[in-house]
């Protein structure tokens, strides 16, 4: 047997097993990063198990047909969920993965025909136990890209889709600051009053624009024409365009952009970027991006809203098949402490090194 326990800074913790070492070791890589991950001979607590077996994938599904499954969408598939007190069990459409989850044992057992598919769905799963752990605990999540610096002093970055949140923090992480989250972050306001920030672990996935504007798609390139390799769940259109040198973005025929994927520590190796895992909020950037005009601080009215928070309402790849999520809580607290921080709006344009002295001006200005 093979088991990583992954830890957030905070101390909750949910345990990976397998009979296979490639499960907990994908999951090392993917969240250990930003927690912490460390090989474990006891499993108590919530844990994850996942196995390769056909056998057992057989048995599930036809647990779920002899239940009136209910079905759903879910990792752009159909997925056949049956409940049972406080056992759910589900297969998705095509029977490459099948769940049942025990409230009462807290385990949940996921049984695949491909390694590579269950040890992603294993990690991503992993990763929803803790996070139910920290909500149910009072944490919250932000849309929000943040960077820290080795004080753990922490600027958010908060903005509309396409504003400039994962720009801001590539460029400072490029600049020396370290990279606590280029997405989603969790939030939660201390008994001392201070606004404490835990990274969300995932994949890094940027647009072929935003790589070739930051000086990185060589950087990326030249390290796959070595011979690395990037994030297995990266569309092979993806890596063909990066080996060819071909830097216009690509999408899909519903108008999605498929983008290059790096693993969280590769963020490191080959971009230089390092991790963050935990900090303290000290202040919130508002950036806009702009095609023309020189970039500059401006004034911002913006203010933390209620699209910056992220729930189970908001999430439409992953819904919440398992009921893992408590019941959202009141942001209004923390909400309160966010606006009350040193906030600073600013404009960019397309050109990457005018943004960084503009950034690197605000972000000193909001750590001081």
């Amino acid at each position: 047997m093979n088991a990583v326990r992954i830890t957030t800074a905070d101390g909750q913790s949910v345990v990976v097993v397998s009979t296979t070492d490639t499960v907990p070791n994908w999951s090392a890589r993917y969240l250990g990063g930003w927690w912490t991950a460390e090989p474990t001979t006891e499993i108590h607590g919530p844990a994850v198990s996942a196995d390769l077996g056909k056998a057992e994938l057989r048995d599930l599904a036809a647990a779920v047909e002899r239940g009136s499954p209910q079905t759903m969408e879910y990792a752009g598939t159909d997925l056949h969920v049956v409940r049972d007190g406080t056992t759910v069990t589900a297969v998705q459409d095509d029977r490459a993965l099948a769940y049942r989850w025990n409230a009462d044992q807290r385990i949940l057992r996921i049984v695949g025909t491909d390694g590579t598919t269950l040890a992603a769905a294993a990690a991503r799963l992993a990763r929803e136990v803790l996070r139910s752990r920290l909500l149910a605990d009072g944490w919250a999540i932000l849309h929000a890209s943040a960077i820290t610096t080795d004080n753990g002093s922490t600027i958010l970055t908060l903005g509309d889709k396409g504003a400039g949140k994962t720009t801001t923090a590539l460029t400072l992480a490029r600049a020396g600051w370290k990279l606590l989250a280029n997405d989603r972050v969790f939030a939660r306001v201390d008994d001392d009053g201070v606004v404490r920030v835990l990274p969300w672990p995932s994949a890094a996935a940027f647009g072929f624009g935003l790589l070739d504007a930051l000086g990185l798609f060589e950087v990326v390139r030249t390290h796959l024409v070595s011979g690395e390799r990037m994030h297995p769940t990266q569309h092979q259109k993806v890596t063909d365009a990066l080996l060819a040198g071909h830097r216009e973005p690509l999408w899909t025929a519903s108008g999605k952009e498929l983008k290059p994927q790096l693993w969280p520590d590769q963020l490191t190796s080959w971009l230089s970027m390092p991790l963050a895992t935990e900090g303290h909020a000290t202040g919130i950037l508002y950036p806009r991006i702009t095609a023309f005009g020189e970039p500059r601080l401006t004034d911002s009215s913006r203010g933390v809203q209620d699209a910056d928070f992220f729930d189970a309402t908001t999430e439409d790849r992953y819904p919440d098949v398992f009921h893992l999520l408590p019941t959202p809580g009141d942001h209004t607290f923390l909400r309160t402490h966010l606006d009350a921080l040193p906030h600073q709006g600013l404009a960019m344009n397309h050109d990457p090194t005018a943004n960084a002295s503009i950034l690197k001006e605000a972000a000193s200005r909001l750590s001081a």
